[in-house]
């Protein structure tokens, strides 16, 4: 796990508002659903409508991909590209109302450019491919009576997360954050849905749980092993304090 560019923080604003507006947006348009998922390179949507159509990124690109009638691709380079640009090739009414809930970052200045630093979003989409190894390795060993989501990249937080029962009518929330007003740089989370904060009072250390930051998990041997322990010692601090079924 490297250092993350100084021009991180910037382009995942700028990639988020691209995920929402642009991503989120044009697979509303076709299915009406807005959840995205980690790519090779960045995040995107499913297959959507009759052209299966994706949408995604790709380092600094934007890219869409269509194998309906015909297979076609295009790609946009967000890095000099505004927001205003982006909605013409992804064909979205950046006017119309879009919600993906209270946290929807605004549309913003659509005429400004993106500036999405190729280094910067490179660090980005390791970052996506890192949470998701640890939450697969996490909820593959789960019983089945778990029932977990399937994991998503949600736009309005930016987050690739998933939730889980830890215990009979306990949830809980396991994620992989890039940073945001709670903590700056990347992070892993858990997230009980109730006040469930059992065990090691230490290990709580959010206001909604639970998170281990980017720095710590660079110093780790093996930060895939660190953050699987991580979210597997909170599973069962929360498991140890919920009510007996």
């Amino acid at each position: 796990m490297n250092d993350l560019p100084t021009t991180f923080t910037a382009t995942r604003i700028s990639l988020q508002r691209v995920a929402v507006h642009i991503i989120a947006r044009r697979r509303h348009d076709l299915v009406g659903r807005f959840g995205l998922r980690a790519t090779p390179g960045g995040l995107g949507s499913p297959a959507a409508g009759p052209e299966h159509e994706v949408v995604r990124t790709a380092g600094r690109w934007l890219v869409r991909e269509r194998t309906g009638a015909e297979a076609r691709t295009t790609a946009l380079d967000l890095h000099a590209a505004t927001l205003a640009d982006a909605a013409a090739f992804a064909e979205v009414d950046l006017s119309a109302a879009f919600d993906v809930g209270h946290d929807t970052p605004p549309v913003g200045a659509v005429d400004a450019p993106l500036a999405v630093d190729a280094h910067a979003s490179v660090a980005l989409a390791a970052w996506y491919a890192f949470g998701v190894a640890v939450l697969d390795e996490v909820v593959s060993a789960l019983d089945p009576s778990a029932c977990p989501t399937v994991v998503q990249v949600w736009p309005e937080h930016f987050d690739a997360g998933c939730d889980v029962a830890a215990a009979p009518g306990t949830r809980v929330n396991l994620g992989a954050s890039p940073g945001d007003g709670i903590h700056r740089d990347p992070y892993l989370y858990l997230g009980p849905w109730g006040p469930e904060r059992d065990g090691d009072a230490g290990y709580w250390n959010a206001p909604f749980g639970a998170i281990l930051g980017h720095r710590e998990l660079r110093a780790a041997a093996d930060p895939v092993v660190a953050g699987v322990a991580f979210l597997r010692q909170g599973l069962e601090q929360v498991r140890s304090g919920a009510p007996s079924s």
